[in-house]
């Protein structure tokens, strides 16, 4: 095998280990765990049973009176032992129902009088287990007041990394693609239907999707935008509410009325993401774009 073919499949490997959200090497050499194990076991020194000589002199009624109370203490000794495990392996969260914690979210998102204090409801909210495994919280990049507002799905690894959305190549990519509308990232409004990144980058289950509903409608209302281009599968079928794919919603014009009564023109268009995977699709998602400009100069108006 050539050296560059060599070169090639390490550099797939290490390719395939990062979009995996693998970011540190635990060893340079594998590690046997059964043989340690063993290894272990056979130098645990062995241990004999004692005899309980505690009754040896002991009178009968003595005795009895001593197993009588050995039996009583022995079970609530297991309770005793038993209670904080069970307790231990249950996350705190896990015995509050979903309603509970989706009230709480309705609840803080509301109450945000502003950009800034929904930030800081989102980090204080705990209901949503991705906080506690994401590195940073993605909340949003951009100007606030923006007239486009670009919705993606969830925060890459370099959006976790960064804690800005659309970080790294994918965020380049649609640097390009504003600055081909005329528009820089700035003249917009980045940020995602989750402001944390699934581990491993995996796709975000339902339950996550709707705890985090009612800031990203929040985050919507406040910033006010006239056209939102909803970049992805999940982000486009969260924001129309279809359950149509994305290369039969894009293209197409859709409408969000949020709880302020604001209507909101929406664009799903393909995610940056895909497009440097399949570079042959950007014509489509250059289709979409026209579109989104044209709508732009037309409210200028």
């Amino acid at each position: 095998m050539s050296d560059t073919a060599i070169t090639a499949n390490w550099e797939d490997l290490i390719r395939f280990y990062a979009e995996a959200g693998v970011d540190s090497a635990l060893s340079d050499a594998p590690i046997d765990r059964f043989a340690e194990a063993a290894t272990l076991a056979a130098a645990q020194p062995k241990r004999t049973a004692q005899p309980d000589n505690s009754m040896r002199n002991a009178t009968p009624a003595q005795a009895g009176g001593m197993q009588s109370q050995a039996r009583s203490d022995a079970p609530q000794a297991n309770r005793t032992q038993q209670k904080p495990q069970a307790a231990a392996s249950v996350p705190a969260q896990a015995a509050i129902a979903p309603e509970v914690l989706l009230e709480d979210a309705r609840k803080l998102a509301r109450s945000a009088a502003s950009l800034d204090d929904l930030q800081q409801a989102m980090a204080g909210f705990d209901g949503c287990r991705l906080k506690f495994t994401a590195k940073n919280i993605c909340f949003a990049d951009g100007t606030a007041d923006a007239e486009l507002m670009v919705i993606g799905d969830t925060p890459g690894r370099d959006d976790d990394l960064e804690g800005i959305p659309f970080s790294g190549p994918a965020g380049q990519m649609l640097n390009r693609i504003l600055a081909a509308i005329n528009l820089t990232r700035e003249q917009a409004y980045l940020a995602n239907t989750l402001p944390w990144r699934p581990p491993g980058n995996r796709p975000a289950t339902p339950l996550e999707l709707d705890l985090c509903r009612p800031f990203l409608d929040r985050q919507i209302e406040l910033v006010a935008p006239k056209v939102i281009v909803a970049l992805g599968d999940p982000a486009a079928k969260a924001l129309t509410g279809s359950r149509e794919p994305i290369y039969k919603l894009r293209g197409n014009w859709h409408s969000l009325t949020t709880a302020g009564e604001q209507s909101v023109a929406i664009m799903p268009s393909l995610h940056p993401d895909y497009l440097l995977r399949t570079p042959a699709q950007k014509r489509f998602a250059w289709e979409d774009w026209l579109m989104v400009k044209m709508r732009l100069a037309e409210n200028a108006v």
